[in-house]
């Protein structure tokens, strides 16, 4: 599309004003002409007009005028605020060619009817911007989920039973007889690696009857809304052992430092070990070392002895659910919870992470000026990892290539189509990036040159932060954000290894294009990309499979529903055959 073909709607100057006078064009007859056709533009430029980034805190309020030129590239800067919101609804969210969003604000079960939609808008409404779950939601998985809610209720911060199970922490041991167990989730890198964990923390949680409670960070702080009704699942800040820097891999406490130290043996039967006997509680360093998990717990031995505890810590960086699906005494349950098994992400996910009012806001306006009536939206996740660096001109170069392979965008012309500025189909492209060189150059693209059918291509970036700020809490505001946004779109290519990436594409239940990493040895892939054969996240370092044998047994070989992940050769990610 040629972009001078979109003219900012204003008035004409003096010359032009002469000419229509001395063709028999009266001002008047301009001016209303120019009013009735205003609507039209609203409808077919409405939320796309503008910059296309967040506002950071330190701006202006004041933003710029709206320019009709900027929905050929969308341009970045502050949402404009003269563009009155428009109400979200199915039919006017979805890409008129897409199927309208399922009106089942509580996906078919996942999510629990007790709550004060009020209080966390995303809830309810964060599924009208999706199409609907390719996956169906397990009738066990649902009152699974109803069990653990109550069970939370009954045992969460706050209740008698909390207290007694701290007065029994406090104590220096372990109890024989408990009413309730813990898992307590302390965090680890990056948003997109948090995210993973948690949810699979909480699938531990669900498989072991565990209350799952949650170490929030500074950074973290006002990101995601209590996903339990009637209780919370942040851990108190009077926590005993509230103390992070505690937790790592040589810490005593650990249950393979336990084990080494003798202070827990697994060479007797575990029905044989009183819980008393044991000490308060045992930390879990789930955490990749070495390319592999740390404490290798997968195993029916280590679990048994693992359950007499009531009280765990767990800190990690990986999404190891795989690895529960290794575990031969789960994994009745497990197939009894997610039928499909490539589904595990996409439903606990979708189940535990809802942003906060504040959070939401953002991401709602966004989507309503920029992607919600174009007809496809295409999503771009770029992540440079500073252990293999690439340069910047050899990934613009790979995600072209993957372009032009998977005909993700349209193709140049050399010629204007014929102008139809109302039966043009629009993509939007929504680019996830620490850095704006990728959006220029594709903004630039088509912002130079038509398209060979006349499409129209609109470009947005919502922000470039340049490098990943772990300890920000509104860089984390704006990762979580564009994480939903780009869940939102139809099509997502995204770097290889990429937790944030994973967790986007699990939420939509979208198969990527993952682009690859180049070999240690060399600086540009000889695959652009390759097509996921799942939406589930990978697990880049599985546990050993062989257990007491210290096997490095192939999981992907006696597993049916495991394969090698498509970016990380030797990790691990569950599918359906």
């Amino acid at each position: 599309m040629d972009v001078k073909r979109s003219r900012s709607p204003r008035a004409p100057a003096g010359g032009d004003d002469d000419k229509r006078r001395g063709s028999g064009v009266r001002p008047e007859m301009v001016l209303v002409g120019f009013l009735l056709t205003l609507p039209l533009l609203f409808l077919v430029f409405g939320g796309r007009w503008g910059s296309g980034s967040f506002p950071s805190s330190s701006s202006s309020s004041t933003s710029p005028t709206p320019v009709a030129r900027h929905v050929a590239a969308g341009e970045r800067g502050a949402t404009p605020q003269s563009q009155k919101p428009v109400p979200v609804t199915a039919k006017n969210v979805s890409a008129p060619t897409a199927s309208s969003p399922s009106p089942d604000k509580l996906l078919g079960g996942l999510l629990s009817a007790a709550f004060d939609e009020s209080t966390c808008q995303s809830r309810y409404k964060s599924n009208l911007y999706r199409k609907p779950s390719p996956f169906p939601l397990s009738p066990y998985l649902a009152k699974k989920l109803r069990k653990y809610e109550s069970y939370h209720k009954k045992c969460g911060p706050g209740t008698k039973r909390y207290r007694r199970a701290i007065k029994q922490l406090k104590s220096g041991h372990n109890a024989d007889d408990s009413q309730c167990k813990y898992v307590v989730w302390f965090p680890c890198n990056g948003l997109g690696n948090r995210m993973l964990t948690i949810a699979s923390t909480f699938l531990y949680a669900l498989l072991t009857d565990r209350v799952l409670l949650t170490h929030v960070a500074a950074e973290q702080e006002g990101l995601f809304c209590e996903p339990f009704p009637g209780s919370s699942w942040v851990l108190p800040g009077d926590f005993p052992e509230n103390n992070p820097h505690k937790l790592h891999i040589g810490a005593p406490e650990s249950y393979a430092n336990m084990l080494k130290s003798g202070a827990i043996r697994s060479d007797v039967d575990p029905n044989s070990v009183p819980a008393s006997s044991l000490p308060p509680y045992v930390y879990l360093h789930v955490e990749q070392f070495q390319l592999k998990l740390s404490d290798n717990v997968f195993c029916d031995e280590d679990q048994a002895l693992l359950a007499k505890f009531n009280w765990m810590i767990l800190k990690s960086d990986s999404y190891f659910a795989p690895a529960l699906f290794l575990t031969p005494v789960f994994e009745k349950e497990l197939a009894k919870m997610f039928p499909q098994k490539e589904a595990v992400f996409h439903h606990l996910g979708r189940y535990l992470f809802h942003p906060t009012n504040r959070v939401w806001g953002i991401i709602r306006r966004y989507y309503e000026a920029y992607l919600a009536r174009v007809d496809e939206k295409i999503g771009f996740q770029i992540r440079i990892f500073p252990e293999k660096p690439i340069k910047f001109e050899n990934m613009y170069d790979q995600l072209m290539r993957c372009v032009r392979e998977q005909r993700l965008l349209p193709e140049l012309g050399t010629a204007e189509p014929a102008a139809n500025a109302t039966s043009a189909k629009v993509k939007a492209v929504l680019i996830a990036s620490l850095y704006s060189g990728y959006y220029e150059k594709i903004r630039g693209m088509y912002y130079e040159s038509p398209t060979k059918n006349g499409e129209i291509v609109a470009v947005f970036q919502p922000s470039h932060e340049e490098q990943q700020q772990y300890t920000s809490n509104e860089h984390n505001q704006k990762a979580l954000a564009e994480i939903y946004l780009l869940s939102y779109c139809d099509k997502i290519a995204m770097s290889a290894w990429s937790t944030f990436g994973y967790v986007a594409y699990s939420f939509a239940g979208v198969k990527p294009w993952i682009l690859l990493r180049p070999d240690w040895n060399k600086e540009v892939s000889e695959v652009a990309c390759v097509r996921s054969a799942s939406v589930e996240p990978c697990l880049h370092s599985p546990p050993l499979l062989g257990c007491r044998a210290k096997r490095d047994v192939d999981a992907a070989a006696v597993k049916p529903y495991v394969r090698h992940c498509e970016d990380v050769g030797f990790g691990l990610k569950l599918f359906d055959s």
